[in-house]
């Protein structure tokens, strides 16, 4: 039985549409050139469950553990390179309207050929938070802004749905 290598976290996409993940291979190959920013680094993929203990009367052997409800981390993506004020725009709506820009979006995982590995995609996205560049004129470094994205859900696409053809 062979076993397929590790994936490398250094190559994937962020994106603004879940049927992104789902893409035929030959279009995946287009994302690079549509994205809105060349993402440095994506953290906060995941999420928990609150449970609440409940100590059942004459059950003296365990306390119950009953779920409640689900949370969601805040997705934060850094990025180096802006191909446009597509995020920024989007962070800038959800500013004057009370419910928000909310964004279904997707962060695909790429193998080592370039083609989806694996993929997670997000819904109701909300552009919380940007922070600009820190500038500072005696760095040689690269202006990093941030986005955090407040979103009501993550499910994670199987890989025989990314490599669909």
């Amino acid at each position: 039985m062979v076993r397929p290598d590790p994936l490398a976290k250094h190559r994937f996409l962020v994106t603004l549409d879940p049927g992104d993940a789902y893409l035929p291979p030959a279009q995946a190959a287009l994302l690079p050139l549509l994205a809105a920013g060349a993402f440095q680094e994506v953290t906060g993929l995941g999420g928990q469950l609150e449970v609440v203990s409940y100590a059942e009367g004459g059950h003296n052997e365990s306390v119950h553990q009953l779920p409640l409800r689900y949370s969601w981390n805040r997705l934060t993506l850094k990025r180096g390179v802006a191909r446009g004020p597509g995020l920024w725009s989007w962070y800038v709506a959800g500013l004057g309207d009370s419910l928000g820009a909310r964004r279904d979006g997707a962060v695909v995982l790429l193998g080592a050929d370039g083609q989806p590995a694996a993929a997670w995609s997000f819904r109701a996205g909300l552009a919380a938070k940007w922070t600009g560049p820190d500038l500072n004129a005696e760095q040689n470094a690269v202006a990093v802004e941030q986005l955090e994205i407040a979103h009501e859900g993550l499910s994670q696409a199987g890989l025989d749905a990314v490599l669909r053809t």
